[in-house]
């Protein structure tokens, strides 16, 4: 026992001196994800130097990149992303209070998840383009419809691991709870809750995702601003550049978005981070 306590100081040396452990199994999985990326823009470069496909059809990088300096330059492309932004950030907060709400009630009360789950259920297998036309017949084609359209989008993926999170909490923990005589309240705020923090942040990470989809989904039915508006524009004009910039402008703010949650539930739940 002895000399197993020894060696853990010096098996810390030796991970510290050599440079082995997370730090650098992080960088090569970095390293390593970006192996694919530049293989699949070696591939356009390729076929677009050698004429394999119509510039109309994809245009090269150089002309992607041009187009993207043009529309950075003229504001075009921050214009359009801040008006999608605003309304997926509108709509992401009120689906993800909605769905934190509506998850723990159902997670906590099966009186409540009876009651809702089959409409829901019922709700969630319709596609989302199958709601757009009668949202807008109902709200019209103003920026509420597009709030709506989003809320129902981001909805459930909120509602599903929240009530998830709450019905995985460990019985004993609310047995616990019990014995101390905890109010309901108390056992949600001291039990329930931290527990099913982060799964909650999942559906969070999740329902933001749905929300940039859903939104350029009703951009390009009904909308004369934001990127999805922009990207069906340029594809009635046969611009096939400001489309693509448009695409990777949504992925790299996702993207963006996405690491900015991570960060905040890595804050909240340490516990659940890698050690």
């Amino acid at each position: 026992m002895d000399k197993a306590l020894e060696a853990e100081p010096i098996k810390k040396n030796i991970i510290k001196k050599t440079g082995t452990g997370k730090g650098t199994v992080r960088n090569g999985g970095a390293l390593f994800g970006i192996i694919l990326p530049a293989i699949i823009f070696l591939t356009w470069f390729i076929v677009t130097e050698n004429g394999v496909f119509s510039s109309a059809i994809l245009p090269s990088i150089k002309t992607v990149w041009e187009s993207f300096l043009s529309q950075a330059q003229s504001g075009q492309l921050a214009q359009d992303l801040g008006v999608s932004l605003v309304r997926v950030l509108k709509g992401f907060c009120v689906a993800s209070v909605l769905g934190i709400m509506f998850g723990v009630l159902m997670g906590i009360s099966e009186k409540t998840d009876r009651f809702f789950s089959l409409t829901f259920n019922s709700i969630r297998q319709i596609p989302m383009m199958a709601w757009i036309p009668l949202i807008i017949l109902w709200f019209g084609i103003d920026e509420l419809s597009k709030t709506v359209i989003i809320v129902l989008g981001a909805f459930f993926p909120v509602l599903v691991n929240t009530i998830s999170g709450i019905k995985e909490v460990p019985k004993g923990f609310i047995e616990v709870g019990k014995m101390y005589r905890l109010s309901k309240w108390e056992l949600f705020r001291k039990i329930y809750f931290p527990s099913a923090i982060p799964s909650i942040f999942v559906g969070l990470k999740l329902s933001l995702g749905y929300s940039w989809m859903v939104v350029v989904a009703a951009e390009l039915v009904s909308a004369s601003s934001g990127i999805g508006y922009r990207i069906n524009d340029a594809r009635s004009l046969m611009q096939p550049e400001v489309v693509i910039v448009g695409m990777f402008a949504i992925g790299i703010i996702g993207i963006l978005m996405d690491k900015i949650l991570a960060g905040i539930s890595r804050r909240i739940t340490p516990w659940t981070a890698d050690r």
